[in-house]
């Protein structure tokens, strides 16, 4: 991206991304939703066309692009009204670490299958008491000989039904200190002691919450990812992109609900004019579109920066696109939900289960109220209250 015009073959991405996904759209997504199901034929085809991968290397399967073309794929099914959240996950998050951080035989033995969709990979970092402090994490690991005993729980962990690895965050005592460190490691979802229950959600989503429980579960050396010391830089590494990727989602999600609105007040005629002509109507779906194009434009600020290294001015950006996302997507559910009064509640217009599903990007990956105290201390210098 030069300034604020994509290159060619980032707009020839958008458009082969925004094709395929009109190809199945929110009635498949829904459809798959209520069933109980998994997007298992939109997740394959992304993944053989490149889509899925296209942030990670090429040696291992990957686009060898960066998170602005994956941020752009994200952005594209939710304006199609199927945004898979473990495009967050798989390739954003723990692709991204283990590409930065994983051993050779690691990268080797999953960053293919991510890449390709054929590897799905799930993360596990909230805990019960924890929240968004990480600090508070009791998830622990120790040794025993060269192996690992992993025991804890982790609580609203997307995906685990549909993942064949789960990436832990726990933690372990430092050698000289005792103190506990964050530690992360791989987890394959057959591991014996390890077992999850699903979380029933209002949010009408094909891609499941879970409560996981590790008791006494033992893993080999190598699942440990990177270094034992370096974890939490490690942890980082995953987070500017899964605030990224969570703007590109609300984003695209405020196109979808702004496309929905727009079609129905062209048409809907009451008194001499449709109702789009109204003022009342007009201007809020107007202020809708700026503050959408606002979001998406430090999304957009937020992907370069990360993708040319400058993480300090990555994690800023991130957080600011993530609620600025977040704030407008919302209200854009919200005004297409108004603009189509009754019809904007039924199952047929499609715009009433957006309405959960909306809110989701004021609470993940991180609160509103958080990224505020992020930005309140790290932008602006105020002191910390917690």
């Amino acid at each position: 991206m030069t300034g604020f015009v994509e290159t060619e073959e980032q707009q020839a991405l958008r458009k082969a991304v925004g094709a395929m996904a009109a190809n199945y759209g929110q009635d498949y997504y829904l459809e798959k939703a209520r069933a109980g199901q998994h997007t298992d034929e939109l997740w394959a085809e992304a993944g053989r066309l490149g889509f899925i991968g296209v942030n990670l290397p090429e040696e291992y399967g990957g686009g060898g692009a960066g998170m602005y073309e994956l941020s752009l794929v994200m952005e594209e099914m939710a304006a199609a009204g199927s945004a898979l959240l473990m495009m967050v996950v798989s390739p954003a998050i723990n692709g991204t670490i283990i590409a930065k951080y994983g051993t050779e035989e690691q990268k080797q033995r999953w960053l293919p299958g991510i890449a390709d969709g054929t590897v799905t990979m799930a993360f596990a970092i909230t805990e019960p008491d924890a929240g968004s402090n990480s600090h508070r994490i009791t998830t622990t690991a120790r040794r025993d000989g060269s192996d690992w005993i992993l025991s804890g729980q982790k609580v609203y962990i997307s995906g685990v039904d549909q993942a064949q690895a789960v990436l832990v965050v726990g933690r372990t005592a430092d050698h000289k200190t005792g103190n506990l460190k964050p530690a992360l490691f791989v987890v394959p979802t057959d591991t014996p002691g390890m077992s999850w229950t699903k979380i029933d959600m209002e949010i009408v989503s094909p891609e499941n919450q879970f409560q996981l429980f590790f008791d006494e579960v033992r893993l080999p050396a190598d699942a440990l990812v990177g270094s034992e010391d370096a974890a939490i830089a490690q942890l980082f590494a995953g987070l500017n992109p899964e605030r990224i990727m969570g703007a590109a989602s609300a984003v695209g999600m405020g196109r979808f609900a702004l496309e929905k609105a727009t079609s129905y007040v062209k048409t809907r005629q009451v008194w001499k004019t449709p109702i789009g002509a109204h003022q009342g109507i007009s201007h809020p779906l107007a202020q809708n579109h700026i503050e959408v194009e606002l979001a998406k434009l430090m999304m957009q600020k937020a992907a370069a920066l990360y993708d040319a290294g400058d993480d300090a001015g990555a994690a800023e950006a991130a957080n600011m696109a993530k609620y600025a996302a977040g704030e407008a997507s919302v209200r854009a559910v919200d005004q297409a939900v108004q603009c189509l009064g009754g019809n904007g509640l039924t199952k047929e217009y499609g715009i009433a289960s957006v309405l959960t599903a909306s809110r989701l990007a004021r609470i993940a990956p991180v609160s509103r109220e958080m990224v505020l105290n992020f930005i309140a201390q790290t932008s602006l210098g105020l002191p910390r209250s917690y």
